[in-house]
């Protein structure tokens, strides 16, 4: 059964966030709060974590599984960025958006694309999301909480536990989380592609 947290949503306990950080680095799995709906968890490098994503939101081997930051600065270490790129995504982040970017040799080959070598970066804008990723002091790999069959995003911790309580490790809630998923742009060609609209305005990668 999974571990239930309830946090405070703008000043979550910290004794929580240490405990759900430490769940990760055991090579656990988690289901946390961001500004645009709930999202999968564990940490970068954890191939089990990916195989157990991938299993509950039954993908394939394309999909783009997301790298998740809590600051800009820590982007350039796992992806190449262009000085175009490099001021786009400064200037839409933090925020509900997640950018496909080639990946450097830090990003472990089981979160790329299996052909392009891209992979999903992300910076929420979310007290939960930044306090968790301070606690880990690192990326983390993740994947928006999408089940088969629904249209729609989970984004209420109670159901998060009721449906994957013997799938997952714990829960992290807040109250407070996003009704939508990321708005999904590639920036991987010579111009931006809006791959999906979401809660981010698709507005500034329309050249």
């Amino acid at each position: 059964m999974a571990r239930y947290y309830d946090v405070h949503p703008v000043n979550p306990q910290p004794r929580s966030i240490a405990q759900v950080g430490q769940i990760i680095r055991d090579g656990g799995l988690v289901a946390y709060p961001t500004d645009s709906c709930f999202a999968l968890g564990a940490a970068l490098g954890n191939t089990a974590g990916i195989q157990r994503i991938k299993q509950i939101r039954q993908l394939d081997d394309k999909h783009h599984f997301t790298l998740v930051v809590d600051d800009f600065a820590k982007l350039g270490q796992y992806v190449e960025m262009d000085n175009w790129v490099f001021r786009m995504v400064k200037a839409s982040t933090p925020g509900p958006y997640t950018f496909i970017l080639k990946a450097t040799r830090e990003v472990p080959k089981a979160m790329q694309h299996p052909k392009k070598r891209t992979v999903g970066v992300r910076i929420p804008s979310h007290p939960t999301a930044h306090a968790l990723l301070a606690e880990l002091d690192g990326p983390m790999l993740s994947s928006t909480l999408l089940l088969p069959g629904r249209e729609d995003p989970l984004v209420e911790g109670w159901e998060v536990k009721e449906l994957l309580d013997h799938q997952l490790d714990a829960v992290l809630d807040s109250g407070d989380c996003g009704v939508e998923p990321t708005t999904v742009v590639d920036l991987t060609g010579d111009e931006p592609v809006i791959a999906r609209v979401g809660a981010g305005d698709p507005s500034p990668f329309e050249l």
